[in-house]
């Protein structure tokens, strides 16, 4: 397939006229064709005049097409073969095996979306049938389900330019609750992003879908966000991106006239807590393990560990050796654009230059453009707590080590970190009494609380939680990766004595569809 530079306004291809933006290969600087040019409000107007046309009939849509319709976007991604993967390494500077990887992933979001609308959970059916004998007043006949809030507009990330980016989880969650979808594309991946869209194109013609059901744009600088955001016709957002970003969006969105949801995840730091008896047992491992997770990806994982806790003695001494020989030893990675190398280069200056952590180790600095040189610091307790520059996040594999007095000094630590993805405890069945002693303040920071593992990693599975408290994310009763990503979309509409002609048919009186319902307070089906 060759790459144009278009934008893909329901089923058109249109040619920005603002400044262009063009894909900047990271592991040599070398600048990718095409160009894409912005788009103006004019395109905006358009997207989501379709997306709004395609509101109404695409919701209504049955369960079966609507499932048919995000496997057909799935195979049409696998369609693209070496394609999409050549274009997508060139322009992340990921590994190839890193990209085919998260090929799968995002194919297989897309299939576990459809095995979601098929089961029909999610539309939370509940009847309470008319009483019209009950006294001392008779009850009119109670019908809810869930029906989507309407256009959604999904920005595309840096860190994951397929399973968080056009047709990512924000994307296939969306798409799953019956909302069109129109993608800002992030600037570092236009020409995988055009790809994906296209996949997604084809699949809304080949499935006879309204051609607003999905819409793609791109856009230099923050006007085509703000302007989407602000459109009266879209009616949520999902973002991946910097605190800076999300916040700029997340007040034009609630700025509008009709404030609406915006789902923004934006920082974490995802502390690591390695308890006394585990430091104690396995220390050393502990410590070479935490370096592995840390290089992930470059260290840009949005789950990356970048602070660990601990309370300071001989145990942690030989934590913090054991990393700072894997640091030593570990090979320089690309990263993302120069932009995010930048900022990181700014972040490991900052903790250096600060003169309240000290450098342990760092890695090979490699000698190409935009190369990620691992880092690992440590500081005292209270340095950490009366510094806000120690506790900001370094977008990249360096981490900072916080060295506590005593358990009450830890504890206090813990109590003042910011909202997290993920808090993880390494610990050993002699450390049941101090975890219990922790938990309660974990569950208040964190959406995620790991046991002897690593946070770097994301199940896309049912049970799992993507996101938390200010600043991790906007809304922490969300999660962006998982199936319940599906609620964030839905809202529920109650009717009350329709006519049964009238009832759409997840709530009619036979249950056409076979749904599990709530009927007078019992669970059917």
């Amino acid at each position: 397939m060759n790459l144009t530079g278009d934008m893909l306004i329901g089923q058109q291809a249109v040619t920005g006229s603002r400044d262009a933006i063009q894909a900047i290969n990271p592991a040599t600087n070398e600048r990718l064709e095409p160009a894409y040019a912005g788009g103006t409000q004019a395109e905006v107007e358009r997207a989501c005049e379709l997306a709004w046309a395609a509101f109404d009939p695409y919701r209504e849509t049955s369960l079966e097409a609507r499932a048919k319709f995000l496997e057909t976007i799935a195979e049409q991604i696998e369609a693209l073969g070496d394609t999409l993967i050549e274009r997508a390494v060139a322009e992340s500077g990921l590994p190839q095996a890193r990209i085919q990887g998260e090929r799968g992933r995002t194919c297989g979001q897309l299939r576990l979306f459809a095995r979601v609308v098929r089961d029909g959970e999610w539309l939370d059916v509940r009847v309470d049938p008319a009483l019209p004998e009950r006294q001392p007043m008779p009850r009119v006949d109670l019908r809810q389900r869930q029906i989507g809030l309407g256009p959604v507009v999904v920005f595309g990330a840096s860190n994951f330019p397929l399973a968080f980016s056009v047709a990512g989880g924000d994307t296939a969650s969306a798409l799953a609750a019956g909302c069109p979808v129109i993608v800002k594309a992030h600037s570092a991946h236009p020409g995988t992003s055009e790809l994906v869209g296209r996949a997604i194109q084809a699949a809304v013609k080949q499935c006879g879908l309204p051609e607003g059901v999905f819409s793609l744009l791109f856009g230099s600088g923050r006007e085509v966000g703000q302007a989407l955001v602000t459109d009266p016709r879209v009616k949520a957002a999902g973002f991946t991106g910097s605190r800076s970003g999300g916040l700029a969006l997340w007040k034009a969105a609630q700025s509008r006239p009709e404030p609406i949801p915006f789902y923004a995840e934006m920082s974490s730091i995802n502390p690591v807590f390695p308890l006394p008896a585990a430091l104690e047992a396995r220390g050393k491992e502990m410590g070479e393990a935490f370096v592995a997770s840390l290089n992930m990806g470059a260290g840009q994982f949005c789950t990356n560990p970048g602070l660990v806790i601990a309370v300071k003695g001989p145990a942690l001494d030989a934590f913090v050796a054991a990393a700072g020989e894997a640091v030593k030893a570990s090979g320089s990675q690309t990263m993302l654009t120069p932009g995010i190398f930048e900022a990181y280069e700014s972040g490991v200056k900052g903790l250096a230059g600060s003169g309240k952590a000290r450098e342990i180790a760092r890695g090979d600095k490699g000698d190409g453009p935009n190369q990620c040189q691992t880092g690992l610091f440590v500081t005292a307790a209270q340095d950490f707590l009366g510094d806000e520059a120690l506790q900001a996040e370094v977008f990249g594999s360096t981490s900072l080590v916080v060295e506590c007095a005593d358990a009450a000094e830890l504890k206090q630590v813990t109590e003042h970190l910011e909202g997290q993805l993920t808090i993880t405890l390494q610990m050993d069945d002699a450390d049941l009494d101090a975890a219990r002693e922790l938990l309660p303040t974990l569950e208040r920071k964190a959406g995620r609380i790991l046991v002897n593992g690593w946070p770097t990693g994301v199940e896309v599975c049912d049970a799992m939680v993507h996101g938390g408290p200010f600043p991790a994310t906007s809304d922490s009763r969300t999660t962006s990766v998982g199936t319940a990503a599906i609620h964030r979309f839905l809202r529920p509409v109650c009717y009350q004595n329709l006519p049964d002609a009238l009832l759409p048919e997840a709530i009619k009186q036979n249950n056409p569809l076979a749904l599990k319902r709530l009927v007078d307070g019992k669970r059917e089906g």
